[in-house]
C-alpha cells in the first residue's frame, strides 16, 4: 500500500473512531428484550484458516496475508451493508482502549504485536478480530436477551467468510483452535447482565455457585480476567466440544431466564423491605454524580449502577435509561479522552469526568 493510500486509510480510521466515541454501542442501547436486567448478548466464533499455522507460530508475512484475505472477504456484511476495517497495529494505545471499551476488540488483541485488525459492521453489531488468539474471532452483538437472533446473524457472517476460504476443521474434533477449550464448535455464548439487587441482598454468590455447577463462567464487564464493575457480569459457556451450537445456546438461555427472575424477585424484595434505604441510596448516587468535582471511573460505575436500578424501579424519574447507559460508556477512560480531544492523566480524567457528569445531569 502506497503512502497516499495509507494516509487516506488513517484519515478514515480517525473519523470513524471519533464518530464511534460520540455514539452508543449496540450492547448499551437498552432497547432489546428483558433489557431491565439483560444488557446484551454476544456470540463469538473462533476460527483458523486452513494452510496457516496457529498464531504463535505464524510468520510476519503470513499474518499480513491473513489480514488482507479476511479484509477482502468482508467489505460488506451478509445484508450488503459496508463494514469498516481498522488496522489495529497502527492505532494508538488510546484508540485501542476505545475499541476495548466498546467491546469491539479484546484486551489481548489491543496488546498484541504484528499485523492484526478488526472489521466492524454497521451499528457495531458485527466485529471480526483478525490475528488475536486465533486467526479469526467472529463476534455478533444484540441488545437485550436475543440469543437466537444473535446466532442467526453470526452464522450468516461465518458462512460468508467460509464461502471465500477454508477453515481448519477435523471430522471428529470439529473446528481446530489455538486453545483446546474452544475446539469443537468454537463458539462462546455470552450474556451481559446487571445484577445490583442480588449483590445488595448478598445472593450474588449463588450465581457463581450455580454457574460453576453448569460449566458456565461468570466474568466482569470486559470478559476473561476482568472484575465486575457497576454490577455488570458476563455469563458464558466454558465447554464447546461434544455439544452443538443450539445445545449451548439453549442451555445458557435457560440459566439466564432463571437469573433475571432471581434479580427481579430480589428487586421487589428490596422495594418491599428496604424501600427507604434503597431510595436514599439512589438519591445519594444522583447527588454525588451531579455535583462531584472529581470522581474516579470505578466510583462512577458503582453510582451509575444504583442510579440505573432506581430508574428501573421508578424511584427516580428525571433521567432515562438511555442517558445512564451513555454515561456508563462515555465516562470510561478512553471515551472520556476522545470526547475531550486530548490525552489526560488520571487526576485530569477524574476532574473531566466530574465536569462531564455535571453537565449531563444538570441540563440548563
Amino acid at each position: 500500500m502506497g503512502i497516499t493510500a495509507l494516509a487516506t486509510e488513517g484519515s478514515k480510521n480517525s473519523e470513524f473512531l471519533t464518530e464511534l466515541a460520540r455514539s452508543s454501542g449496540e450492547w448499551m442501547r437498552a432497547d432489546g428484550p428483558e433489557s431491565d436486567v439483560v444488557i446484551s448478548c454476544r456470540i463469538r466464533l473462533a476460527r483458523n484458516i486452513a494452510g496457516f499455522p496457529f498464531i504463535s507460530r505464524l510468520s510476519a508475512d503470513s499474518r499480513n496475508q491473513i489480514v488482507q484475505l479476511v479484509r477482502g472477504l468482508l467489505k460488506t456484511d451478509p445484508q450488503k451493508q459496508p463494514m469498516q476495517f481498522l488496522n489495529v497495529e497502527s492505532l494508538s494505545t488510546l484508540d485501542c482502549q476505545l475499541l476495548v471499551e466498546r467491546q469491539l476488540i479484546s484486551r489481548e488483541l489491543a496488546r498484541a504485536e504484528g499485523a492484526r485488525g478488526v472489521i466492524v459492521g454497521q451499528g457495531e453489531r458485527h466485529s471480526v478480530m483478525i490475528n488475536e488468539e486465533d486467526h479469526l474471532r467472529i463476534q455478533v452483538y444484540h441488545s437485550g436477551f436475543a440469543l437466537n437472533e444473535c446466532w442467526k446473524a453470526c452464522d450468516a457472517l461465518d458462512d460468508q467468510i467460509e464461502a471465500g476460504t477454508s477453515y481448519a476443521f477435523h471430522e471428529q474434533l470439529g473446528y481446530l483452535t489455538a486453545c483446546p477449550t474452544n475446539v469443537g464448535t468454537g463458539i462462546r455464548v455470552s450474556v451481559m447482565v446487571h445484577l445490583p439487587a442480588l449483590r445488595m441482598s448478598r445472593e450474588i454468590q449463588k450465581v457463581h455457585q450455580s454457574a460453576q455447577k453448569m460449566n458456565l463462567a461468570v466474568r466482569g464487564l470486559y470478559g476473561e480476567g476482568s472484575q465486575a464493575m457497576g454490577d455488570f457480569y458476563q455469563i458464558s459457556n466454558q465447554v464447546t466440544l461434544g455439544k452443538t451450537e443450539e445445545d449451548l445456546i439453549s442451555n445458557l438461555q435457560k440459566v439466564v431466564e432463571t437469573l433475571f427472575k432471581w434479580e427481579r424477585r430480589a428487586r421487589l424484595q428490596l422495594l418491599k423491605s428496604r424501600q427507604a434505604e434503597l431510595h436514599d441510596q439512589v438519591s445519594r448516587a444522583f447527588g454525588v454524580l451531579s455535583s462531584a468535582r472529581s470522581i474516579s471511573s470505578e466510583e462512577t460505575m458503582h453510582l451509575l449502577s444504583s442510579l440505573r436500578l432506581g430508574v428501573q424501579m421508578q424511584l427516580i424519574d428525571n433521567i432515562s435509561i438511555n442517558t445512564i447507559n451513555e454515561l456508563f460508556l462515555n465516562t470510561q477512560p478512553a471515551h472520556l479522552q476522545k470526547l475531550q480531544g486530548e490525552t489526560l492523566e488520571t487526576t485530569e480524567r477524574n476532574l473531566a469526568r466530574a465536569t462531564y457528569l455535571r453537565q449531563r445531569l444538570n441540563p440548563a
